[in-house]
């Protein structure tokens, strides 16, 4: 029995330090962004029968040890701090984010990401992160079927112009006006060009509830115009019912005004642009009560040349870019997956993990679906380490290495007495 003792114990030494192996492991990457804690778990060893039950009574068993069973990651949380760089990212709640290695897809939580000379969007390794850039032209969202690929913005990216194609103004004209009266708004138009114009409406009195329009723009501005005389790119009559609601444009039932606009002296083609004079549910941009004209607010979709100004990424991992001109933009989206059991993930270092049969096939999708985590942009996840709960564990391990070593102290004592029975 003193020979099982000696390997029961030394079984002790091997397990307990293994453990603080794995904890000395833990405290080191307590500052390491995205790091996950392992938990060792020991399992005894198979126990000799010296006795087999009987009759009601219990087998005797010695147990022969202990051995390590699993060494797995805790995927809890880890505290969100903010980074102040635009492309870093936290997940918050479950999932991995997608990098390119030469021998396939490996997956991380740390998002610290940046751009490489290229405008690549890379880990901190250089390996591309992997995500969407193909946009709906219909919608302005990235297109996610396709397989994730790698993120490529180019720095100082110029957006083209985009030229308006619909103008509104919110107005009131006042239904106690004079004939001859007048009032006037002023709406910028952007060419196909990415060149602003000052359109202006001049409403004129005609009648209780007529009224005459005009839109013009800068003669100086068009092929052909007179500089200091506006130049009428379309005119007609609207009218308003007793209740101040619009109910007749041109004659007709209320609409959006169609307009061809002039070739321009700086090259610029002429293009169709609408007047929307009521909303996708038929309700009118124009009233006419009694009280003072105004407009409450105008409208155009064009946008001017712009180059990129910032960066952010939002909650369900799309890149969005702010140019110059103040419009938002989509540019990217990054990919996500999960796994039905993430603690069978392989470590690969460098804060990456590999996909294992353990862990189940990658459920790739977007950020804030499917059981994967929204993201928060400009912050990084930290360590989930607790220093307390490490150095508690450690004190353990330290406490079974030392029993283990005792125990072989004793069993040796016991032996050496053993040897002495022949003197």
């Amino acid at each position: 029995m003193a020979m099982g003792s000696f390997s029961a114990a030394l079984s002790g030494l091997n397990a307990n330090s293994v453990a603080l192996s794995v904890i000395g492991n833990n405290l080191a990457n307590t500052n390491t962004v995205g790091f996950k804690t392992s938990r060792v778990q020991f399992h005894d060893l198979v126990s000799q029968t010296l006795k087999l039950g009987g009759g009601g009574g219990n087998p005797v068993q010695v147990g022969l040890g202990v051995i390590t069973g699993t060494i797995s990651p805790v995927f809890s949380q880890g505290s969100i701090e903010s980074s102040r760089e635009p492309t870093n990212v936290a997940i918050q709640g479950d999932g991995f984010f997608l990098v390119g290695k030469d021998s396939g897809v490996a997956y991380t939580r740390a998002g610290d990401f940046s751009f490489d000379a290229e405008g690549r969007l890379v880990s901190s390794d250089g390996d591309p992160v992997l995500g969407w850039t193909s946009l709906d032209p219909l919608t302005g969202d990235i297109l996610t079927s396709a397989q994730p690929d790698e993120i490529i913005i180019p720095p100082g990216v110029l957006r083209d112009p985009t030229p308006t194609t619909s103008i509104q103004a919110l107005s009131n004209l006042d239904a106690q006006a004079l004939v001859g009266d007048t009032f006037t708004t002023t709406i910028q138009i952007i060419d196909s060009l990415g060149a602003p114009h000052l359109a202006t409406i001049t409403y004129t009195n005609t009648a209780p509830g007529a009224w005459d329009y005009d839109i013009t723009v800068p003669g100086a501005e068009i092929t052909g115009g007179t500089p200091g005389t506006p130049f009428s790119v379309d005119a007609g009559t609207i009218g308003f019912d007793s209740l101040g609601v619009l109910n007749d444009v041109n004659g007709g039932a209320p609409a959006d005004v169609a307009i061809v606009t002039p070739t321009w002296v700086n090259g610029a083609g002429a293009s169709n642009l609408s007047w929307d004079l009521v909303d996708p549910a038929g309700d009118p941009y124009l009233s006419g009560f009694a009280t003072a004209s105004s407009t409450s607010s105008i409208a155009q979709n064009g946008s001017e040349a712009a180059r990129l100004e910032t960066l952010s990424v939002d909650k369900a991992g799309n890149i969005v870019a702010t140019f110059g001109s103040g419009q938002s933009v989509k540019l990217a989206q990054l990919a996500m997956a999960n796994f039905n059991n993430p603690k069978g993930l392989f470590k690969l270092g460098a804060n990456l993990y590999g996909e294992s049969g353990a862990a189940g096939l990658p459920n790739v999708g977007t950020a804030d679906s499917g059981a994967r985590g929204s993201l928060i942009g400009s912050a990084l996840e930290t360590s989930n380490v607790d220093i307390a709960e490490e150095f508690t564990r450690m004190i353990l391990a330290q406490r079974g290495f030392q029993a283990s070593s005792r125990t072989i102290t004793v069993a040796d004592e016991l032996l050496l007495e053993t040897l002495n029975l022949k003197r």
